[in-house]
C-alpha cells in the first residue's frame, strides 16, 4: 500500500501536468508517486520518461525475460512498487501472468523453464554489489539468447536498478496496481 515517501509529493501543474495526470490516470488509475515526487525536479522526470520511451523500443529480447528480470531485480532491492507495477504490466501487456505472480519465488516454483530461472540469477547477480555475474552465467544466456537479446537483457536489468533504487529510496511503496484489476496477490518466498 501507498506510504509515506521520503520526498512530498508535488502537484501536478500547468499543461504539461495535466496531460502527465491524463496519461497516468489512463494507463495506471491515477498518478504513479515516483511521478508525483520526481515532478519536483522537470530534468529528472523527462529524462526518465525519455529513457523509458526509448527502452519500450528495445525488441531483440523477449518481453515476458525482461519482465521476469525486471521483478527479480525488484524482490531483490525490495521495491514493492516496482515488483507490483511489473505484474501489473505484465498483466496488461498480455504476459505470462501466472508466471510474473511466481516471481518473488522464483528459485522455489516449478513454474520456469531454466532459461526463465537462468534469466532471473543473472539479474540478481547484476543487482547485488559488487555484482556476481560469471563467465558460466554470460555464456549460457549467450548461448540461448544471442548477443544482442543478451546486450538488451543487461541494459534492461540496469535499468530496472535504476528504478528499484530510486524508489526504495524515495520510500516509495506498492499502489496496489495489480489488486485494482483483480489480479491474485503475488506469491512470496518462504522464509528459510
Amino acid at each position: 500500500m501507498a506510504g509515506n515517501v521520503r520526498i512530498p509529493k508535488a502537484e501536478l501543474t500547468g499543461i504539461y501536468g495535466a496531460v502527465v495526470r491524463r496519461m497516468s490516470r489512463k494507463m495506471f488509475g491515477e498518478v504513479p508517486e515516483p511521478v508525483a515526487v520526481v515532478w519536483h525536479n522537470r530534468k529528472v522526470l523527462n529524462f526518465s520518461f525519455g529513457l523509458g520511451r526509448k527502452a519500450a523500443k528495445w525488441d531483440k529480447c523477449d518481453e515476458n525475460l525482461k519482465s521476469f528480470a525486471h521483478m527479480a531485480v525488484a524482490t531483490l532491492v525490495g521495491c514493492g512498487f516496482c515488483l507490483d507495477l511489473g505484474y501489473f504490466m505484465a498483466h496488461n501487456e498480455g504476459l505470462d501472468v501466472a508466471k510474473a505472480r511466481e516471481v518473488p519465488r522464483w528459485r522455489e516454483s516449478d513454474v520456469f523453464t531454466a532459461l526463465e530461472r537462468d534469466v532471473m540469477a543473472y539479474a540478481e547477480a547484476m543487482t547485488h554489489t559488487p555484482p556476481r555475474v560469471t563467465d558460466e552465467m554470460s555464456a549460457r544466456l549467450l548461448n540461448a539468447l544471442g548477443a544482442p537479446a543478451l546486450v538488451e537483457l543487461t541494459a534492461h536489468i540496469g535499468l530496472s536498478n535504476l528504478s528499484t533504487r530510486t524508489n526504495t529510496a524515495f520510500g516509495i511503496e506498492s499502489q496496489e496496481f495489480s489488486a485494482a484489476c483483480d489480479l491474485k496477490p503475488l506469491a512470496r518466498a518462504s522464509s528459510a
